[in-house]
């Protein structure tokens, strides 16, 4: 499969086009066209899908990139070796081009919460005009994976350094499941992390912590369907990306945005 990123222009945001189909079709990234697919953020307008976008949205909101045109020629996004490295690379190479816009914020200015006791995440005001990230992950006392805690102020330094590498990670028998729903064909336990009871298969962690490293990658992904700069403290507490999608749609209706005069990319 084929992923281009192509310049577009100020306030355009994220939109993914499936070039693949004639004439192509144009799917915007933003909540509003979340649909639930298990493990994975997908997109879809009037039936037309892109499957597993986070680490192309995690990518591009690492790098504070807000407008740009992604063309694909295939629904899902290719698994690479599960991480937003590659892409990372790939926009790098490209060169940022700052346009002078204004770029649209949302400073969190209460908290707004969801899920429940066991898996929830939370937006509360911060004291800085930043994002900070708090990730938490609970696989219990027993296993490979266990408890893992990981926050970092969002930079693009902070994000190409301490997320980018970060590989998604399955259980063995989360990804036999998946396999037999016809996902995910296209990456085996060499690409991504897939743990058994002693730990990663036919693979060596990046970091120590890579999973809850990931899944921090992943909420940033996901806040990035926000179409705007968010500013604020998000903890998430073994979340995952239906959960972070419903936080964005809470912040949208509770919220009001600003628009922000600064050179955006």
């Amino acid at each position: 499969m084929r992923v281009e990123f192509l310049p577009a222009p100020a306030d355009a945001g994220i939109v993914f086009v499936r070039g693949d189909l004639d004439p192509p079709l144009r799917v915007p990234a933003c909540v509003q066209n979340r649909i639930e697919i298990p493990r994975r953020t997908t997109l879809a307008v009037g039936g037309v899908r892109v499957d597993m976008v986070e680490h192309i949205m995690a990518a591009l909101a690492g790098l504070r990139i807000d407008n740009c045109e992604v063309w694909v020629d295939q629904p899902e996004m290719p698994g690479c070796d599960g991480s937003s490295l590659p892409f990372i690379s790939a926009l790098l190479r490209a060169g940022i081009v700052p346009q002078r816009a204004m770029r649209r914020q949302l400073a969190i200015d209460r908290l707004v919460r969801v899920g429940d006791d066991s898996s929830w995440v939370e937006a509360r005001p911060h004291s800085r005009n930043e994002l900070f990230l708090q990730c938490l992950i609970d696989y219990g006392p027993t296993g490979p994976i266990g408890r893992q805690m990981f926050q970092l102020t969002a930079t693009p330094e902070t994000f190409v350094r301490e997320l980018a590498a970060a590989r998604t990670f399955l259980l063995e028998q989360e990804a036999a499941w998946l396999r037999g729903q016809g996902l995910g064909l296209r990456v085996t336990s060499r690409d991504l992390l897939v743990f058994d009871e002693r730990g990663p298969v036919d693979n060596s962690l990046r970091f120590a912590d890579e999973c809850v490293r990931h899944k921090t990658l992943d909420l940033l992904g996901d806040l990035a369907l926000a179409g705007c700069d968010l500013l604020g403290h998000v903890v998430a507490h073994c979340s995952g990306h239906r959960l972070n999608a419903e936080l964005v749609a809470a912040l949208a209706a509770a919220q009001p945005l600003a628009n922000t005069y600064k050179k955006t990319a």
